[in-house]
């Protein structure tokens, strides 16, 4: 039997087992430990920290501030090392489970179709690919690589930028044709929007007005989880909506969008980036393998949106 009260990493591997399973019995039982033990051992893990890690009731156990970080940073120790010895094992072959979470609108256009590559590419590579709009904790969800759209908040997370994209405001020629198409921002207090179901860091759609940026935004027909729907919605001609242009240059292009108060579009672009927890020790293998197949085969850089005659609009190198 392992000398979990002499080992640090076991004892980490028993405090995460108790907060996964939520309890010492559950996770005596899974460790072959006695329920005492494992009590016991979380004990004399708090008093070497000198910190409560989990508070105790007698139906449920909840982690304190404490035992909410020494549990995210457990977790991320115990994969490394765990990590570490797959790769000395194997010579860093890339191997192993991959969770990667994206954006539904860049997955859809530019991770499915890469994705058969890559795998051929690292066969021993097990793919997890989550495709939503919801902004995740890359530790709290277990995931390796996260693609993020827009301004990054300050964290210990890497970012590798994959390219940059105009946002810009448009409608279904349907939709423009029944409603009118809006010549100022403020003709927009009499049109339907596509609106979010999360909150975002600008709630209106800025615009500029001479030197100055402004904001205004319909009052929403409906509102949305994620850049797709609204894509489609805005298609269907429910209203306008205001989208970033790597997403709907296609639509665009092909007339099933048309892009309205160009003069007032401020040139704001929100960048596309990889992001990964970062730290001291070498990356796992196929974190790493992916991190590089993106850097060398996505390149987001929206070219100019011009008129091209007759009300369309095209995009020019």
């Amino acid at each position: 039997m392992a000398h979990f009260d002499t080992n640090r990493s076991a004892e980490m591997e028993v405090f995460v087992r108790v907060v996964d399973l939520g309890g010492f019995t559950q996770a005596a039982r899974r460790l072959r430990l006695t329920p005492s033990g494992v009590s016991k051992l979380i004990s004399r893990l708090e008093a070497r920290l000198g910190s409560r890690l989990i508070n105790r009731t007698t139906r449920k156990l909840t982690l304190t501030e404490e035992g909410q970080a020494f549990y995210q940073r457990s977790l991320r120790i115990l994969g490394e090392m765990e990590e570490a010895e797959r790769e000395a094992a194997s010579g860093a072959t890339p191997r192993g489970r991959l969770t990667v979470n994206s954006n539904i609108p860049f997955g859809m256009l530019h991770l499915m179709p890469l994705v058969p590559r890559f795998l051929e590419r690292h066969p021993e590579i097990t793919l997890d690919l989550v495709l939503t709009d919801t902004l995740i904790d890359l530790m709290q969800e277990r995931a390796d690589v996260a693609i993020r759209v827009g301004p990054l908040k300050t964290s210990r997370l890497i970012a590798r930028k994959l390219g940059t994209s105009r946002m810009v405001v448009v409608a279904s020629p349907d939709y423009l044709a029944r409603a009118g198409t809006p010549k100022t921002p403020a003709d927009l207090a009499e049109h339907r929007g596509i609106g979010w179901t999360f909150s975002r860091i600008r709630g209106g759609w800025p615009f500029k007005r001479g030197d100055r940026t402004e904001e205004a935004v319909p009052p929403p027909a409906a509102r949305v989880s994620d850049g797709e729907a609204a894509r489609r919605l805005c298609l269907g001609g429910a209203g306008l909506a205001r989208l970033a242009l790597f997403h709907i240059g296609p639509d665009i292009e092909a007339g099933r969008l048309v892009p309205v108060l160009q003069s007032y579009n401020p040139g704001d672009r929100e960048d596309i980036h990889a992001v990964y927890v970062g730290h001291a020790a070498p990356l796992p293998a196929r974190v790493r393998a992916f991190i590089d197949f993106l850097a060398e085969h996505v390149r987001v850089n929206d070219p100019a949106l011009k008129r091209a005659g007759e009300g369309k609009w095209k995009l020019m190198v």
